[in-house]
């Protein structure tokens, strides 16, 4: 068994990163500019960030954090939109999520301009994208293609369970892996909470790409053997034993699957640190206008 190990190899792409940026800069360019925008106290949130704005110093990226109270009104975060919209310095920005509830995340989705939209949510990110046009791809589904690739799976003409179908992971992914590209070309079944014989699906599949966030969910008997797993889930459970009285875990049963896939990502440590290096890619495209121009 193999551990597709996402935390290594986002370092080696940073490192990537951070010498082209230099090379871009030496030669006159721009450079890149990320700006994240977290409303809340939420805890999970202000980890991701600080994750995000670690990361684009390691990266040479220049980095804004806009923080706002969860009281903030609908009509004053997108006003903070647009004034990021508007700004000529910044080539990407994100709006963590989740919003508070009194605040229409759709329609602030609708507000980014694509052409900043680095966490590739627009509809017009996720049109291009699945047409095959080139696009900012959202940025888990484009960790994952990146750590398959990197770690040379073979996905061409392989079977393809997708359990979950979020806008943000379970369908992209399913649209990628099924598309005529290097990291594609495969007969995906995308499964989800209506499915029927959803067990025997995923014990005939050889690639699985786990996104439906229960801890745990996929056991010994729903793999097949050889097979590839991604476990895009992180969740927390009570472990008494555990520094922090709890331990995150994945949508898979690792200890129970582990012998018996040929790869797996772990959890932490697998897709959660690709997902960031993604968006260091979305907006490294954005900086150098690759995209939109």
């Amino acid at each position: 068994m193999t551990l597709l190990d996402g935390k290594g190899l986002s370092k080696t792409i940073k490192a990537e990163i951070a010498n082209e940026v230099e090379r871009l800069v030496a030669s006159g360019g721009k450079r890149p500019h990320l700006a994240a925008v977290l409303v809340g106290d939420d805890p999970a949130s202000h980890v991701y960030v600080r994750n995000k704005v670690r990361s684009c110093e390691q990266s040479g990226f220049e980095s804004t954090l806009v923080q706002k109270p969860d009281d903030i009104s609908e009509e004053e975060l997108l006003r903070v939109i647009d004034g990021l919209n508007r700004d000529e310095d910044i080539d990407g920005f994100i709006v963590q999520l989740p919003l508070p509830k009194h605040i229409d995340a759709e329609k602030v989705t609708l507000a980014i301009d694509h052409r900043k939209d680095v966490d590739g949510f627009h509809p017009m990110n996720f049109g291009r994208m699945a047409l095959g046009l080139s696009s900012y791809v959202p940025a888990t589904p484009l960790g994952i293609l990146t750590l398959l690739e990197r770690h040379g799976v073979e996905t061409s003409g392989k079977s393809c369970a997708v359990i979950g179908r979020s806008n943000i992971v379970g369908t992209p992914i399913s649209i990628l892996l099924s598309r005529k590209a290097k990291i594609g070309n495969a007969t995906v079944t995308l499964l989800h909470s209506r499915s029927q014989n959803a067990d025997e699906i995923l014990a005939a599949s050889d690639i699985i790409v786990a996104a439906i966030g229960i801890p745990n969910y996929v056991k010994a008997h729903m793999v097949k053997e050889g097979a590839v797993i991604v476990d895009v889930g992180i969740n927390r459970v009570d472990d008494a034993s555990a520094k922090r009285g709890y331990r995150l875990v994945g949508d898979v049963d690792f200890e129970a699957v582990k012998d018996k896939c040929s790869c797996i990502t772990p959890v932490p440590g697998g897709v959660g640190p690709m997902t960031v290096t993604a968006l260091l890619m979305n907006t490294l495209r954005a900086a150098k206008e690759e995209i939109y121009h």
